[in-house]
């Protein structure tokens, strides 16, 4: 089951405000929520054409899993960097 999804049929700027947005939030919740976040801006990274970030999203993803969270703010950080200069 799916939450609701903000982003989609926006012009891309907006759609990169939402996704550094939503990144910014994994900083607080349970481990399947962060996750949760972290697969949306996967998807949408893919409707984005940006499919070496949305590949790097789901590695965010893999090390939150295994419970290396040093990865994880390592990802997390490279990905807000770079999708902030998808503008």
């Amino acid at each position: 089951m799916r939450g609701r999804r903000y982003g989609l049929a926006m012009p891309t700027a907006a759609r990169v405000d939402v996704l550094l947005s939503i990144l910014n939030a994994t900083d607080v919740g349970t481990l399947d929520s962060v996750a949760a976040k972290l697969r949306q801006v996967q998807e949408e990274l893919q409707g984005l054409d940006q499919p070496g970030l949305a590949e790097r999203a789901a590695e965010a993803v893999n090390a939150l899993r295994r419970g290396d969270l040093a990865e994880f703010k390592r990802a997390r950080a490279f990905l807000q960097s770079k999708i902030g200069h998808l503008r």
